[in-house]
């Protein structure tokens, strides 16, 4: 039989289950088991959240390494080849491990349907045991209580914020949608939530489940300076409000003097600060420095969390794909105004609130280059179009047929004092991403 490249096991695997989406663990678990891996030897940080997973799983990653220990960290969706999902050690896995990794899960899976995310997750699991790592840090993929990253127990948890998205699974309000991302919470393990103004449903659940729930702005908390921040934890068991000084320094624990993140926005400290919870939760098997803290800090860096690429005119790659990133994304270009004007190159996913998002970013841009995604759930730039109308965008717009082309033409308009911005899509940016590497 001819052996499968990478790109034949991709192609059968999105096959092989009847539906792109599929959640519950039942099938993972069973899975597992086979394998002998619902029970991993490494450690594991467990990451949900509507936004900013994908940061903290980064920071939490650079942090550790730093630190000396030997590493995984699973992330997703990628932005340009499937290997940028598993690294070890910071090194995305080779085509050959995971051609290897799959083909394990191919003997052991049996007549069990997995999905296209599930086969992934449990090929990461797999080479994390083979690689002999001590922890790894999983960003989870959608909600969190039956997504397939959930099927082992997680030494610490962290869910960092929860807004709207992905409603068709995990239901239309906040409360909702938190019930899901509380659902990596284990009983009497740490749980870490840093949503500022979290739902209800997040302290309920880790009350119900027996969880060590360490809140922002309760138990951690973050402190700004014009040049670094501190973070501050208060020992369980007691309260204490920001500027109070009646505990004493036996009560807390500080990280003082920090670098803000290389991983640009505001809405990054809070991201840093709950990685920094759960190293903590986990120090007495996992202790880092201050100066690890520091590098990791300033090292870890995820392609399309408001990217910078170099050169003029400034252009910007941001995956935000829902309202609460859109908000942020047009918050930090707000903090970092041009001279010129900001033009957009805009694609989504049909299912997302396509109108919030171009609402929320109406304010901060001066014209639009709507582009059709050319890819299940992809929207037409006519769509785009209508929703910018809907949204009452006044700039204005013209829409493309291809990403590239939107680009391009974008580059063309811009002067060296003006700004361009790609968003909308982890595709939108991955295909800039890969442009610019062939350059």
């Amino acid at each position: 039989m001819k052996t499968r490249t990478l790109f034949d096991w991709l192609t059968w695997i999105e096959k092989l289950h009847p539906r792109s989406i599929e959640l519950g663990l039942e099938r993972v678990h069973a899975v597992l088991d086979n394998m002998r891996l619902r029970r991993p030897r490494f450690a594991a940080i467990t990451i949900s959240g509507t936004n900013g997973k994908g940061s903290a799983t980064g920071m939490g990653e650079a942090i550790l390494r730093r630190a000396g220990y030997q590493v995984g960290a699973y992330t997703s969706p990628h932005l340009i080849t499937y290997n940028e999902r598993i690294r070890i050690n910071g090194i995305p896995v080779t085509d050959d491990e995971l051609c290897a990794a799959f083909e394990r899960i191919e003997a052991a899976r049996g007549p069990i349907q997995l999905t296209y995310f599930e086969y992934g997750t449990i090929a990461a699991f797999d080479l994390f045991h083979a690689g002999a790592i001590d922890i790894a840090v999983l960003e989870v993929g959608m909600g969190g209580r039956l997504d397939a990253v959930n099927a082992i127990d997680a030494d610490a948890a962290i869910v960092t914020s929860v807004d709207i998205d992905h409603t068709s699974w995990l239901g239309h309000t906040r409360e909702a949608i938190g019930r899901e991302k509380a659902g990596v919470f284990r009983r009497g393990r740490p749980a870490i939530c840093s949503d500022p103004d979290p739902p209800r449903i997040i302290a309920e659940e880790a009350a119900r489940i027996g969880a060590q729930l360490l809140q922002i702005n309760r138990d951690f908390f973050i402190e700004r300076t014009a040049t670094e921040w501190n973070w501050r934890y208060i020992s369980p068991g007691r309260t204490h409000a920001v500027g109070e000084d009646s505990l004493g320094l036996a009560d807390q624990r500080f990280r003082v003097g920090l670098p803000y993140p290389a991983l640009r926005g505001d809405y990054q400290l809070f991201n840093a600060a709950a990685v920094l919870m759960a190293l903590e939760a986990i120090g007495g098997r996992f202790p880092v420095t201050q100066a690890d803290v520091r590098d990791g800090l300033l090292s870890a860096v995820m392609p399309g969390r408001f990217q910078v690429l170099p050169g003029r005119p400034i252009r910007v790659l941001d995956v935000a794909h829902n309202p609460q990133a859109a908000r942020s994304l047009a918050a930090t270009l707000r903090q970092q105004p041009v001279m010129g004007r900001t033009f957009a190159v805009f694609g989504m996913l049909k299912d997302k609130d396509i109108v919030s998002v171009a609402s929320a970013m109406a304010g901060a841009v001066d014209h639009w280059y709507p582009v059709t995604l050319h890819v299940p759930r992809g929207a037409t730039a006519a769509e785009l179009m209508e929703a910018l109308s809907a949204a009452g965008a006044t700039a204005p717009s013209r829409g493309y047929d291809d990403v590239l082309q939107a680009y391009g033409a974008a580059c063309r308009d811009a002067t060296e004092s003006d700004r361009i911005v790609v968003f909308g899509s982890f595709y939108t940016v991955g295909d800039i991403l890969a442009a610019s590497r062939k350059v």
